[in-house]
C-alpha cells in the first residue's frame, strides 16, 4: 500500500477503499470531507471504480468460457494469471483433459512449468496442454462427488462452475416438441419488473424475449423466454422456453445439446422465481 500526498494528509488504497492518515502517521477513520475534490483522492477513487469493473469483466469472461465450453490456449492463462482479478476468477476451476476426464483443480499457471493442479488424490501435479479445458458442470460426470471433494479441499470458486445450477434433459422427453412450459405463466405486475430482473441476472432482452446465447460444439444456440414488449407498466407473464439456431429458426428439443438445455432452463427458472407469488395465492 503506497501513500500519496493529499494536502496536509496522505491517502492510499487498502482493500479497494481509499484510506487516509495525518501528518503524524495516524490512520483516520474516514477521509476528511475537505479532501473530496483533491486530485489524489479523486484519482484513487477512479482507480477503485476501474478495478471493480475489471474484476467484473474478468469474471464475466471466465463464465463465458464455461458456458460455451471454450478451450483456452495455455499461453492465455499464463499471461493473465499474475493479474489478481484474473487469478481470482480462474482459481480452483475444474480442468479436464481432451478425453473429458477430470485433471484437477486449477491453482497456478506458469509460462515455464504449465498448470499447477490439485488432482483427485489431493496431490499437486503439473500439466502443460496446448488448450486448457474448463468444462460446463453439466458435462462433468460424478458432479455430486466432485462437489463433495471440493468442500473437503476448501475450494471456493468465484466463477460459478461446480456449484452452478444444472438441468439435465429428461430421458422420456418428446424429442419432437418445440418448447418447455415448466416455467411459463409466472405473472409480474409490471413488465418493467420482469425486464429489469432479466437484465439484473445478466440476460439480454430482445424483441420481447430474454435471451441466453450458448456456443456448443461450435454451433451457436439461443435459449429464449417471452417476457413481453408492450407498455412497461402493464402486467405480463413469462412465456414458454424455446431454443433457436443463429438464423432464428426454432429447434426441436431433441436438437438441443446438454449445455444449451441446462443454461436455458437455468434462465427460465431464475426469471420465474421472481414472479408475484401473492397474486398466485389470491387466485388459488
Amino acid at each position: 500500500m503506497g501513500w500519496v500526498t493529499a494536502g496536509d494528509y496522505e491517502v492510499a488504497l487498502d482493500d479497494g477503499k481509499v484510506v487516509c492518515r495525518n501528518a503524524a502517521g495516524r490512520r483516520l477513520k474516514s477521509v476528511p470531507a475537505k479532501l473530496a475534490d483533491d486530485p489524489a483522492v479523486m484519482g484513487l477513487r477512479q482507480l477503485t471504480e476501474w478495478l471493480e469493473r475489471h474484476e467484473r469483466q474478468c469474471l464475466a469472461d471466465v463464465e463465458r468460457w464455461l458456458t460455451r465450453s471454450l478451450p483456452v490456449p495455455l499461453q492465455v492463462l499464463t499471461r493473465v494469471w499474475p493479474d489478481p482479478a484474473w487469478q481470482a476468477a480462474l482459481r480452483d476451476l475444474v480442468v479436464t483433459g481432451a478425453d473429458g476426464e477430470v485433471a484437477g483443480f486449477l491453482r497456478d499457471a506458469d509460462p515455464e512449468r504449465g498448470l499447477g493442479l490439485v488432482d483427485l488424490d489431493g496431490d499437486t501435479v503439473r500439466i502443460a496442454p496446448g488448450l486448457v479445458r474448463l468444462p460446463h458442470p453439466v458435462l462433468l460426470e460424478d458432479l455430486a462427488e466432485l462437489r463433495e471433494f471440493a468442500v473437503e479441499l476448501g475450494v471456493e470458486q468465484k466463477a460459478a462452475q461446480l456449484f452452478r445450477e444444472v438441468w439435465h434433459r429428461p430421458a422420456g422427453l418428446d424429442a419432437d416438441a418445440a418448447q418447455v412450459e415448466e416455467y411459463a405463466g409466472g405473472t409480474f405486475k409490471e413488465l418493467r419488473f420482469l425486464h429489469g430482473r432479466a437484465t439484473q441476472l445478466g440476460y439480454r432482452v430482445r424483441g420481447g424475449h430474454a435471451v441466453c446465447s450458448v456456443l456448443e460444439e461450435g454451433r451457436g444456440i439461443e435459449a429464449r423466454v417471452w417476457v413481453g414488449d408492450f407498455d412497461g407498466y402493464s402486467e405480463t407473464e413469462t412465456g414458454p422456453l424455446v431454443w433457436t439456431d443463429p438464423a432464428g429458426r426454432a429447434l426441436k428439443l431433441g436438437q438441443v445439446g446438454p449445455v444449451a438445455w441446462s443454461e436455458g432452463m437455468r434462465m427460465a427458472a431464475a426469471l420465474y422465481a421472481g414472479r408475484d407469488i401473492e397474486d398466485e395465492e389470491r387466485a388459488a
